[in-house]
């Protein structure tokens, strides 16, 4: 009778050997079966994949398991997993070597495919050739890329290729757009969220899968560095995604949150950003006809909790159009204007008469009244 065996692998693994901090541990038990987990209490994960949530942790414990291609896409693999399937075989289905790592209850690393090594070499690089069979490898690798550039990682010239390989097959195509999504968002909370990018646009990936971004870099070759200010200056994906978002207009910003599945908080900040950003940097030289037209615009009115962001791209976009030119926040100014339309009441106007439209009216033009008075 076979015993089973626990082993932590992937990123817990990985992250631990670079002095990072870990997020998540997931496990692999080798010699053990379904029935024989649920009987200990585990949850399956899904009908058809042998992952279970632990009964207290709630971390995932993996059967060790064979993969093979057997259809188009990432989901296109059928699953072995059986007692028989060896740590070793388990490590080879992974993406890249340096997630290819497992560590023993004792502390022993099991590193079959040399992912120790790759790691002092700072190199990203495949298992196997299977690689070439997932096209979901192609985001991962470059999430990847973005997550350890700042420890100065890159990516094997021979993965490279299988990168240009899977771009080429036209699977890409199979990928579920909220996957797309998924692992773009993971990258932009990396340390380096613009390296994200520039991998999937080297390989030929950007083109398939955001078309607009990809036509946008070959124009502007320097399209990321808005990102790379912002990513410096703020952790929130929208504002992040944004300072490359912003240099599309509408119909292309509408067009790629179909494509990708951008949330509707994202694509509302990268439009308001692109149809508005001009004037929001010029605020302090626009008339209360107009202050009160770009603030009613962008949304402010009702949610003054945007304009730390707005702002924040403003001063990126300015460092990134303007560099010998100084821009001071009109923050403040922008505050007091919105507590002086916030000051006005309809019930005054209503008291004199005015309802419906006609309110609506008479409400904007006192407001607008406020804002005028406010500059003698």
């Amino acid at each position: 009778m076979t015993t089973s065996q626990t082993y932590l692998v992937g990123g817990a693994v990985r992250d631990g050997l670079l002095g990072l901090t870990v997020k998540e541990r997931d496990y692999v038990v080798v010699g053990s079966s379904a029935e024989a987990l649920l009987t200990l209490g585990y949850q399956q994960v899904g009908k058809d994949f042998p992952v279970f949530l632990h009964p207290t942790s709630k971390e995932e414990y993996a059967l060790a398991r064979t993969e093979r291609k057997a259809g188009q896409g990432y989901k296109g693999f059928q699953v072995h997993a059986t007692p028989e399937v060896t740590l070793e075989e388990d490590l080879l289905r992974r993406d890249l070597t340096i997630n290819a790592i497992a560590q023993a209850s004792n502390g022993d690393l099991i590193d079959p495919y040399g992912g120790q090594e790759d790691i002092k070499a700072k190199r990203l690089r495949h298992v196997s050739k299977a690689f070439s069979e997932d096209p979901l490898r192609v985001l991962r690798t470059a999430r990847f890329a973005a997550h350890l550039h700042h420890l100065g990682f890159s990516i094997a010239s021979e993965t490279q290729a299988l990168l240009a390989i899977i771009c080429a097959s036209g699977e890409l195509a199979t990928l579920a757009k909220e996957r797309i999504w998924q692992e773009t968002q993971k990258a932009l909370s990396s340390q380096s969220p613009w390296i994200y990018f520039e991998v999937l646009e080297v390989c030929g990936a950007l083109h398939q899968l955001m078309p607009a971004l990809a036509e946008l870099l070959s124009r502007r070759p320097h399209a990321l560095n808005t990102l790379r200010l912002t990513s410096a200056a703020s952790t929130r994906t929208e504002v992040r995604f944004t300072g490359v978002l912003y240099q599309l207009n509408k119909p292309q910003i509408e067009d790629l949150a179909k494509q990708i599945k951008l949330p509707n908080q994202h694509k509302a900040l990268a439009l308001a950003t692109s149809n508005h950003q001009r004037q929001l940097r010029a605020y302090t030289e626009l008339d209360a006809a107009q202050k009160h037209l770009l603030l009613n615009n962008l949304g402010l009115m009702r949610h003054t909790e945007l304009l730390d962001d707005l702002l924040c791209l403003c001063q990126a976009i300015t460092q990134t159009q303007e560099p010998l030119f100084g821009w001071q926040s009109p923050k403040q100014p922008i505050l007091d204007d919105l507590e002086r339309i916030h000051a006005v009441k309809p019930t005054s106007l209503m008291a004199q008469g005015f309802k419906g439209r006609a309110l609506g009216e008479a409400l904007k033009e006192a407001q607008i009244a406020c804002l005028s008075r406010s500059k003698t």
